[in-house]
């Protein structure tokens, strides 16, 4: 089969395209024909980064590093001790993050219990992009942030991969959401459900909301600062990349009573069932911006690195 491995970490230059055998499955396993991969920045990380590698991917010694998570496609086959799938399912999910997942392959060897039904009204592509984001906005909404109707949400960057199925998300619990993002985003935002745009080029988001339940911070450095400003006293605070462990963050924290959490996201069968039906109802929906082919896959890291990317970027194998 046909992999994309990681000779080194560094430049896009070190993903190479070779032909490996496929992988063997263990008895709780399914092999997967991947049809579509979804790219998220964690994956242009890892790559540049050693200690990220190590981290989020663990190779084994000697092991041909394959990045990526998010897949979706057709089982082929199953372990023995397989009962839940069958040989022609479709079926998408966020394979062993963090860890291993190989998901640039063509055929992948994915835990059955990590998988969901790939609802028939959406592409493969769709299904592999609501994957790792997905998963991502909905354990900061719902199993962190416990968000409830009519409470007042504010989410960064909702334009974003996870931004925009989290401004979803959040309108689905029954909540009254607030996005940033910049200027050209607004329509895209507001198209989401938002029911206010804060454009962050323009005015500082804590000087317009100082009043939310919830907000979900997806900024490096001392953004989470001005969001602790815009949360209410006793309010919720879910970051991704900032961990509360700062003192003089801690004091601000305290001050404020929060909750606060810094997200590692997990994959769960369970969940993904859960965004299975959103996605099948038509209450959540990805939207993709740019669509690669396998080959160049080089490309759709620069994309990702550039960081304007409205939605999710996919590769098609």
């Amino acid at each position: 089969m046909k992999a994309i491995v990681l000779k080194n970490t560094g430049t896009v230059e070190n993903l190479t395209l070779i032909e490996i055998p496929k992988p063997q499955i263990k008895a709780d396993e399914v092999l997967v024909r991947v049809k579509a991969v979804g790219i998220n920045p964690v994956d242009a990380f890892v790559r540049q980064h050693r200690d990220a590698l190590e981290h989020f991917v663990k190779p084994g010694p000697g092991e041909e590093i394959i990045l990526g998570w998010d897949i979706s496609g057709v089982v082929e086959a199953v372990g023995n001790q397989v009962t839940k799938w069958a040989p022609g399912d479709q079926v998408f999910g966020m394979i062993n993050f963090p860890g291993h997942g190989k998901a640039y392959a063509e055929y992948v060897a994915a835990p059955a219990a990590q998988l969901a039904l790939k609802p028939a009204n959406i592409s493969h592509e769709e299904a592999a992009a609501a994957t790792l984001a997905a998963l991502t906005a909905w354990q900061a909404l719902v199993t962190y942030g416990k968000v409830q109707a009519g409470e007042k949400v504010l989410i960064h960057a909702a334009g974003g991969g996870v931004g925009h199925y989290a401004a979803q998300i959040a309108k689905h619990l029954g909540a009254y959401v607030i996005g940033t993002g910049s200027t050209g985003k607004k329509d895209f935002v507001l198209g989401l459900g938002a029911d206010e745009f804060i454009d962050h080029t323009a005015v500082r988001f804590e000087e317009v909301v100082t009043d939310a339940d919830f907000v979900l911070d997806s900024l490096f450095g001392d953004h989470v600062f001005r969001s602790l400003d815009s949360v209410k006293d006793g309010g919720r605070v879910v970051t991704l990349l900032t961990y509360f462990t700062d003192e003089k963050l801690i004091r601000k924290v305290e001050q404020k009573k929060a909750y606060t959490h810094r997200l590692d996201v997990v994959t769960t069968g369970s969940d993904m069932r859960k965004l299975a039906a959103l996605l099948e109802s038509g209450q959540l929906r990805s939207h993709i911006s740019a669509r690669f082919h396998f080959d160049d896959i080089s490309q759709a890291h620069q994309a990702i690195e550039s960081g304007k990317t409205t939605g999710k970027i996919v590769v098609s194998i």
